[in-house]
């Protein structure tokens, strides 16, 4: 039986026919085998979902295999491009990609959660990235520290309340003292960092966006191994790129 997050039963055709999708979505592509295995649903029961998506054009099947179709595009689209500054986010993530030949992000909150907007990086910065819309813990980011940084403490204290500072590496911030002092930091030098707390082996300098009218926004961040990205790359030069192109992209909202 599927479980919500509350961890209690919930029967539900759109909550499973969803689970279903997040299963096909993380796996890359699933039998209807793999489904059964993964939910311990029915046969009969994964087939419907199955026929239903695939009517609706939001699977395709091949081999015997589901996977999500490009319709998800249609819906994935419009709430990202609702959000201020979409467009020219984009540009300047592109750009930061380029100039550091490192992967570069534009993160945005919601629900106390951080959610990539936009991501670029490697061989060719233009494509689009597979982890445009994932969520991610704000406390283990430069971004996210640089967005949790920039609220009144009284907006911290409910995120440390109803958020989990769970530890995704030896150094991931746990503790909330620990994360009040970080964040204070973070105000006092104006930028973010990431040192291996959201992933081993990779650091990150993160600062926050502001639109024309100074509301918060989004933060930038470029990020990179250790072995290529190295401590002066995250107190110096990151820094002051980030909060170049922070600083470009509020003017370019004024006209935009």
């Amino acid at each position: 039986m599927l479980e919500n997050k509350n961890g209690t039963s919930e029967v539900s055709t759109t909550r499973t026919s969803f689970e279903i999708l997040a299963l096909i979505r993380d796996a890359g592509g699933a039998t209807i085998a793999d489904i059964r295995a993964e939910t311990g649903l029915a046969k009969s029961t994964v087939y419907r979902h199955l026929k239903t998506l695939h009517d609706m054009d939001y699977l395709v099947e091949e081999d015997r295999e589901y996977r999500l179709s490009l319709r998800f595009l249609q819906l994935s689209e419009p709430p990202r491009i609702r959000r201020p500054g979409y467009l020219v986010a984009k540009q300047k993530v592109i750009e930061l990609a380029i100039e550091t030949d490192e992967r570069a992000l534009f993160l945005v909150e919601e629900g106390f959660e951080g959610v990539y907007l936009h991501r670029a990086g490697g061989r060719n910065p233009l494509q689009s990235d597979t982890m445009i819309g994932k969520r991610r813990p704000l406390h283990a980011l430069a971004a996210g520290k640089a967005i949790l940084a920039e609220w009144a403490d009284e907006r911290i204290e409910e995120f440390v309340e109803t958020t989990p500072l769970d530890g995704l590496t030896a150094n991931t911030i746990t503790d909330r003292d620990a994360l009040f002092e970080e964040l204070e930091q973070v105000r006092e030098r104006g930028y973010a960092t990431n040192m291996s707390e959201h992933m081993d082996g990779l650091r990150a300098a993160g600062v926050p966006v502001y639109n024309h009218e100074d509301d918060l926004i989004g933060a930038l961040s470029v990020f990179g191994p250790n072995g290529r990205v190295s401590q002066d790359d995250i107190e110096s030069t990151y820094p002051d790129l980030l909060e170049r192109k922070a600083s470009e992209l509020k003017i370019d909202l004024t006209y935009d």
